[in-house]
């Protein structure tokens, strides 16, 4: 199959840490016939020469996520766009939680607070949690998060610093982050792909690779399973690549995040990953909507 304008992969012009795995996409697709290229979602760019957008690794969206949601809206009027608007819309603010947990998702327990609330300290110790992870509802990669006691000062600070600039989460350490880590479940198309476990480095409870973190191979339970394909039942619309990452809690998966906008999907750890995703895309530029409506 042969085809003359190019897909574009969107990134960011200003990046956390070097994008690991566009290359192997990049070169899945070109096996196939089709172009792809990297390009920054704030460019000055014609997105209608392009014949298909995939949003994969705008890792600065975060902080302009006004900018970013409106040139989204925008591009997506224009092209065909994966994910959908609507998706990356629903997914850029973790709210999304509240509402899964709402519909009987199992998520990590969570204490919403408002910008500017001058109690949150004291709500969150009605929850009597002695360790806790605080973190903004907009952001990637962990920026932003502190574990701490809450008894510590430097908790109340940094939840009082948070709080003056957007909504935040608190919610309890859950201690097989340090011991086990974090499963991500990787899905092209609405079909399950691959998964990996993430563990922090000793001393850390950050599973990203920028803080020491490492990737291993998984083999995900049937909970895992289940529980990924239900959280991923109530997203707005079907979805071309995700990931759900997913904890132990009281001896049972729970809910981290569902990442719909720009996860590292973890290409690298199996030779299938790529392919399987360039197949999905291929099967957008011919027409088929693999997996949306």
């Amino acid at each position: 199959m042969t085809q003359s304008t190019p897909i574009a992969l969107v990134t960011g012009a200003a990046m956390a840490k070097p994008d690991p795995e566009s290359h192997l996409l990049v070169a899945a697709l070109a096996r196939r016939g089709i172009a792809a290229e990297l390009v920054p979602w704030d460019g000055d760019r014609d997105w209608t020469s392009y014949r298909l957008v995939v949003v994969r690794t705008p890792w600065d969206y975060f902080a302009r996520l006004g900018e970013f949601l409106d040139w989204a809206r925008r591009t997506s009027a224009l092209v065909d766009f994966v994910n959908p608007f609507a998706v990356i819309d629903w997914n850029s603010h973790k709210a999304y939680l509240r509402e899964l947990s709402s519909a009987g998702i199992a998520t990590v327990p969570t204490l919403w607070l408002a910008p500017g609330e001058t109690d949150s300290a004291a709500r969150v110790a009605e929850r009597g949690w002695d360790e806790v992870v605080v973190k903004p509802a907009v952001s990637i990669g962990a920026i932003g998060a502190l574990r701490a006691k809450l008894s510590d000062p430097a908790c109340v600070r940094h939840i009082e610093e948070l709080a003056s600039q957007g909504d935040v989460m608190v919610q309890p350490f859950v201690p097989s982050v340090a011991a086990v880590g974090e499963v991500s479940l990787v899905y092209f198309g609405g079909v399950f792909s691959h998964a990996i476990c993430k563990r922090p480095a000793p001393g850390d409870f950050r599973v990203q690779d920028m803080y020491g973190g490492t990737v291993h191979a998984h083999q995900p339970s049937e909970a895992e399973l289940a529980l990924a394909e239900r959280a991923l039942g109530c997203v707005p619309l079907p979805t071309t690549y995700a990931r759900v990452d997913l904890v132990e809690v009281d001896a049972r998966p729970a809910l981290m995040e569902i990442e719909l906008i720009e996860p590292e999907l973890f290409l690298g750890a199996s030779s299938a990953a790529p392919e399987r995703f360039a197949d999905v895309l291929v099967q957008r530029c011919a027409g088929g909507r693999a997996g949306e409506g």
